[in-house]
C-alpha cells in the first residue's frame, strides 16, 4: 500500500504578517490568500525494515533511522523528524516502520509558504494511513503545533490553513481561535486574475524567521509605526475581498500598490535593494501594484498588470537574472489518496 498526499502552495494577497503573534493576539488579524497550482508532495509506504527512511526528492537527499519512537532532532530534516515525533506520540503510541517520500514544486525560503504546505502534506498521509480523526480545521492546527510549539519556529498560521483548505480564503485570527471564510469567486474572475498577475522568482531566498522575529519584537516594544503599519495591512484585506467579490480587478493592483509602502514599514529587512529595483521596473511597464510574497527579504514577488501589459513586464524582469512562474489558482485543497 501506497499512502499519497499532495497541498497546495499559496500566494498572500492582502493582510500578511497580521496573523503573526503577539500582534494577532492583541489586534486580531485578517489575511486574504489564495492557493496556487504549485504544490508539496508527500508519499508513505509502511515497510517491514524497522526503519524511518526519508527521501527529499526534490533536494536528492535520504535519510535513514533505525524505527523508534522518539527521531533526534538535531538540524537535520527536523521538521520531517518533529512530524513523525508527534504522529507516534499522539496517535500511533508506537514506532513506526516506513519510507517517506517527499517533494515541492518550489524551493525553501521563495515565500510560498513551503515548509508549512509540506508539513500539512505529510500530517495528511498519515492521517490516511493510520484512519485519524482529524477534519480540516484539526489537520491544519496539528500542522502549526509541530512547526510553531514542538520546534519554535517563528511564523504564522495563514499556510497551515491555506494548504489544508485551498481557494479564495479571508481568515480571521485571534489568540485562540481561527476562522476560515471561503469567498465565491466568479470563475471569469479568477481566470482574468491569474492571467494578469505576474508571479516572479528572484533567485534569491531567505530566513523569514529573523524578519518575522523583528516584527515579533516591534509589537512587543510597541513600536508605533510597525504597529499602525499592520492595521492598515489588516484594512487591505478587507478591500482586497471587496475588490474580489465585486469584480473590481484594477482596485487590486492600487490595494497591492499601498500594502507594498506599509508590509515594508512592519520590520527591517523585508524590502531589498533587488527587490526595489525589480519593482520599480515592473511599475514602469505598466503594473498596478505588486507584493512581495511571504515574510519578504527573498524568493517571490507578484504583480498584477491588466490588459496587455505582462509581457512588457516579464520582458523588463528577465534583465534581473529570475524567471516568471506561470500558475493557475486553484480550489482544492489537501488531497490524499491510496493505491
Amino acid at each position: 500500500m501506497i499512502i499519497r498526499s499532495k497541498a497546495p502552495l499559496r500566494l498572500g494577497l492582502a493582510g500578511g504578517g497580521t496573523d503573526v503573534s503577539p500582534y494577532s493576539d492583541i489586534f486580531g488579524g485578517c489575511i486574504l490568500n489564495a492557493t496556487i497550482s504549485l504544490y508539496a508532495y508527500c508519499d508513505i509506504i509502511p515497510t517491514e525494515k524497522n526503519q524511518v527512511r526519508f527521501f527529499l526528492e526534490d533536494k536528492n537527499e535520504k535519510y535513514s533511522f533505525q524505527s523508534c519512537k522518539t527521531l533526534p532532532i538535531d538540524g537535520q530534516i527536523n521538521l520531517l523528524k518533529a512530524i513523525y515525533n508527534r504522529i507516534v506520540k499522539d496517535f500511533s503510541k508506537k514506532e513506526l516502520s516506513l519510507d517517506i517520500h517527499t517533494f515541492v514544486d518550489a524551493p525553501s525560503g521563495s515565500g510560498l509558504g513551503t515548509s508549512s504546505t509540506l508539513v500539512v502534506a505529510v500530517v495528511g498521509a498519515f492521517v490516511e494511513l493510520l484512519k485519524l480523526p482529524l477534519g480540516e480545521y484539526e489537520i491544519a492546527s496539528l500542522a502549526y503545533s509541530i512547526e510553531r510549539e514542538d520546534l519554535s519556529l517563528s511564523g504564522g498560521k495563514q499556510d497551515q490553513y491555506a494548504a489544508t483548505f485551498g481557494g479564495f480564503n479571508f481568515m480571521e485570527f485571534t489568540k485562540d481561535k481561527v476562522i476560515v471564510n471561503p469567498l465565491r469567486v466568479k470563475q471569469d474572475t479568477l481566470n482574468e486574475l491569474s492571467r494578469n498577475i505576474v508571479l516572479y522568482y528572484t533567485q534569491t531566498s531567505r530566513d523569514s524567521s529573523d524578519i518575522i522575529k523583528k516584527q515579533q519584537s516591534n509589537v512587543a516594544k510597541n513600536n508605533t509605526q510597525s504597529i499602525e503599519a499592520m492595521h492598515k495591512l489588516k484594512e487591505q484585506a478587507i478591500l482586497m475581498k471587496e475588490a474580489l467579490l465585486k469584480n473590481n480587478l484594477n482596485e487590486i493592483g492600487s490595494i497591492l500598490n499601498i500594502g507594498w509602502e506599509y508590509k515594508k514599514l512592519m520590520a527591517e529587512g523585508i524590502s531589498t535593494s533587488l527587490f526595489e529595483k525589480v519593482y520599480n521596473a515592473a511599475m514602469d511597464c505598466g503594473a498596478l501594484g505588486g507584493k512581495i510574497s511571504g515574510a519578504g527579504g527573498g524568493g517571490y514577488i507578484f504583480f498584477y498588470c491588466p490588459q496587455d501589459t505582462r509581457y512588457k513586464v516579464i520582458e523588463a524582469l528577465s534583465t534581473f537574472g529570475g524567471a516568471v512562474r506561470r500558475f493557475e489558482f486553484i480550489e482544492e485543497g489537501l488531497q490524499v489518496w491510496s493505491i
